[in-house]
């Protein structure tokens, strides 16, 4: 079988909800498995000196214009959230731990409802106390969610799975790396298609 598609993303970016409705579609006509990792731009900005997009003097307002015709033009729900960007950091530590404690697929269907949480519900998914009711749409048992997220070693795998990423170029989301190839932004899928389908680009 053809190595796994790694997909970076964080849960306040706009891009990264929308490739994330259709990375597991598109890597499926290939037969392709995608591994999820969660991230923390806040990190990455730090270390490259950038700032969240809707911060940046001119680009913010045509961003926020691009994040709602892009969602129209895919067909995808979105509502933009009251506020924009957010702390992710209980979020993404919630998907690693839905990861290791039940499976790879509950911790994908976990990430999906804390996405449409946030961008078709509007709900503040960096407050914790609303991630138990969030898994369990996903029909996870959050009994030790919070627990969890705030026991060490969950905290150790975000900052290493960070770092990690980093140290692949990942530097926003989503970002996607098949094949040894990197794609950042969710208007690079044609290009990440063709490479699956093709075998090159």
């Amino acid at each position: 079988m053809a190595a796994a598609i790694d997909f970076y993303f964080d849960f306040s970016s706009p891009y990264g909800y929308f490739a994330a409705t259709r990375i597991n579609q598109l890597a499926a006509r290939y037969a392709r498995e995608v591994k999820w990792h969660p991230i923390l731009p806040g990190v990455v900005f730090k270390a490259t000196g950038s700032a969240p997009l809707t911060q940046v003097p001119v680009k913010g307002d045509y961003a926020l214009h691009d994040f709602a015709r892009s969602a129209r033009f895919h067909g995808i729900p979105y509502r933009r959230p009251d506020v924009l960007p957010i702390s992710t950091q209980a979020a993404a530590r919630a998907v690693l731990w839905a990861r290791a404690q039940q499976g790879e697929q509950k911790a994908i269907d976990f990430a999906m409802q804390i996405y449409s949480a946030y961008f078709v519900d509007g709900i503040n998914i960096s407050e914790p106390s609303h991630l138990p009711e969030i898994g369990r749409r996903a029909g996870i048992d959050t009994t030790d969610l919070i627990e969890g997220i705030n026991s060490l070693p969950i905290k150790n795998q975000l900052k290493e799975d960070v770092e990690q990423a980093m140290a692949r170029g990942v530097f926003g989301s989503p970002f996607v790396i098949a094949d040894g190839e990197s794609f950042w932004g969710f208007d690079r899928f044609d290009q990440l298609e063709a490479l699956l389908r093709d075998g090159k680009i």
